[in-house]
């Protein structure tokens, strides 16, 4: 693993889609980034827990609890934390404008960035049609990615056993098959566009678990991705630029040990520092 005992600074970090209570979920990496990053800011873009997972079966591995500690810490010591609902966790969304913990619970809100961008932040499952309009379907398609997931897990330990890396059949899926592409380019196209109804100039959000930069018409579009598969961020740097952080390649993390990071990642207490 790459050796990063200094502790990045950041403007603002936004992360999304990490699914507690799932065991897809990467804790131990995200668990893993939050102990090497600081930030004034931090935003929880959504589904960072998975009700909808938790309401057919019950899971939570204790690295689920320590993230979740080590944000009340972060927001104890004075980060200003930020919990914006998705679908998966839209139980919260009857506490908007109220507290826990000393995070703050909204539906969505306007981020000013360093160099003077505005930059709306919201979760994004309202630009979903399947979710909207068809909430069945989107229970069955949530059943059929978990599906997908076990199918990738099992098949990379295969790979594994013949001496291959690590390869993302969800994702493969994603980028090859043209309805899903389809799919995610009508996000995007939508999400944009209600940015620039807002007369915003840009926008950020999660809900697809893919991870994104780039200008669609004049409105600047990002994703911050997931902590499924891709473990990915979105940070503000001091003077404003924006970056996609991919934590598994920064810091040489295999998917397919998660229990590495923990015994790597430094001190041994929980949450963290």
């Amino acid at each position: 693993m790459t050796h990063m005992p200094m502790v990045r600074q950041y403007r603002t970090i936004w992360i999304s889609d990490v699914h507690l209570g799932t065991r897809g979920c990467k804790a131990e990496f995200l668990l893993d980034f939050l102990r090497h990053s600081e930030s004034e800011n931090l935003y929880l873009v959504g589904d960072i827990v998975d009700g909808w997972r938790l309401k057919r079966s019950w899971y939570w591995h204790q690295s689920h609890n320590d993230v979740v500690q080590k944000l009340l810490r972060k927001a104890r010591k004075g980060t200003n934390v930020v919990y914006l609902p998705g679908n998966h966790d839209e139980m919260f969304r009857h506490f908007l404008e109220l507290q826990f913990g000393g995070i703050l619970v909204v539906d969505e809100l306007v981020h000013e960035t360093a160099d003077g961008r505005r930059l709306l932040v919201l979760h994004g499952d309202r630009f979903d049609a399947v979710v909207r309009h068809a909430r069945w379907l989107a229970l069955v398609g949530d059943a059929g990615y978990d599906l997908l997931m076990a199918v990738n897990h099992h098949f990379n330990v295969v790979r594994r056993h013949l001496g291959f890396s690590y390869w993302s059949l969800s994702a493969y899926v994603k980028q090859r098959v043209k309805n899903a592409v389809e799919y995610v380019g009508r996000f995007e196209q939508a999400v944009a566009d209600e940015a620039r109804r807002r007369h915003v100039d840009g926008v950020v959000c999660g809900h697809i678990h893919k991870a994104e930069m780039r200008m669609i018409d004049g409105v600047l579009y990002c994703n911050d991705g997931d902590w499924v598969e891709s473990c990915t961020a979105l940070v503000e740097h001091l003077d404003g630029r924006l970056e996609i952080v991919d934590w598994m390649q920064l810091r040489a993390l295999d998917p397919m040990r998660p229990a590495m990071t923990l015994a790597h990642a430094g001190p041994q207490d929980g949450a963290g520092t």
